[in-house]
């Protein structure tokens, strides 16, 4: 079985519960086709861990602000893969308004009988944050933990892009775990 990791074809999304950039609850799942046809960022995390605070989130919303109007999509997706009792449904909004990012957030966790969500299953994801950054052909360019945001926009050759900085990690002291970070 091929996967979607680094260097393969993106594989279909497989996570069923969404929210729209509004918050709501999504009738039928997000699909690749659904982000476009151009590159789709896709951002992991879990509500409790505290690099996804810290780190993933702020980049993620960097990228968002200086790319969503450059044929750029995001989604965002909870990978349970521990912590399910924090980890919840009700988190997306919570987390999707606490970064003002009107994205689509999806919830996966293991099926049943199974250790891992789907996304983490078929995209070999090593926990959160974690980013995948998938091309207009259809494959994956890139996969990892962090990225470095403005790397990547000059990469892109995007220069006029304004400075990043990470906020202090102790401000997210309130979160259990690292959860791979």
């Amino acid at each position: 079985m091929q996967f979607g990791g680094l260097h393969n074809k993106a594989q279909e999304l497989r996570v069923n519960q969404w929210i729209d950039a509004d918050g709501n609850p999504m009738e039928n799942p997000v699909r690749l086709s659904d982000l476009g046809d151009g590159y789709k960022i896709i951002y992991c995390f879990q509500h409790w861990c505290p690099g996804c605070h810290s780190r993933g989130f702020p980049t993620l919303k960097y990228l968002h602000d200086n790319l969503a109007d450059k044929g750029f999509e995001f989604a965002v997706i909870q990978t349970v893969f521990e912590g399910a009792e924090s980890n919840t449904y009700d988190k997306l909004r919570v987390n999707q308004e606490q970064y003002g990012l009107k994205i689509p957030f999806g919830h996966d966790t293991p099926p049943e009988g199974e250790r891992y969500p789907t996304f983490m299953e078929d995209y070999r994801s090593g926990g959160t944050p974690w980013f995948t950054v998938i091309d207009p052909e259809g494959n994956v360019v890139y996969a990892d933990f962090r990225l470095d945001p403005q790397r990547f926009l000059r990469a892109l050759g995007a220069d006029d892009a304004g400075p990043y900085a990470e906020p202090a990690p102790e401000s997210f002291g309130k979160y259990k775990t690292f959860c791979g970070t």
